[in-house]
């Protein structure tokens, strides 16, 4: 039997989200992608303070330094981009 290819690609550097700078993006797409079950309470507080509140949620957020800050305490439960701007 083969070794499984999902082996190597675990761990923090290939699920943990990043946020831009604020010089490349003014702002920014934040979505949860792992669900808040099983983690300690300050992290469920944090993605609702990011404005979360189910899973597969994204909301879009400004760019500062305070919601940087929250997305990397929660980076391995968000997945984040710069906005799309979709107003017609």
């Amino acid at each position: 039997m083969g070794r499984n290819p999902v082996v190597g690609r675990q761990g923090p550097e290939y699920h943990a989200a990043a946020a831009p700078s604020e010089q490349e993006s003014a702002t920014i797409a934040v979505k949860q992608i792992r669900s808040a079950i099983g983690h300690p309470e300050n992290l469920r507080r944090i993605l609702r303070a990011l404005g979360l509140r189910h899973h597969q949620q994204t909301v879009t957020l400004k760019n500062t330094a305070s919601a940087r800050g929250m997305i990397y305490k929660v980076r391995h439960l968000v997945e984040v981009g710069p906005a799309v701007s979709g107003k017609r």
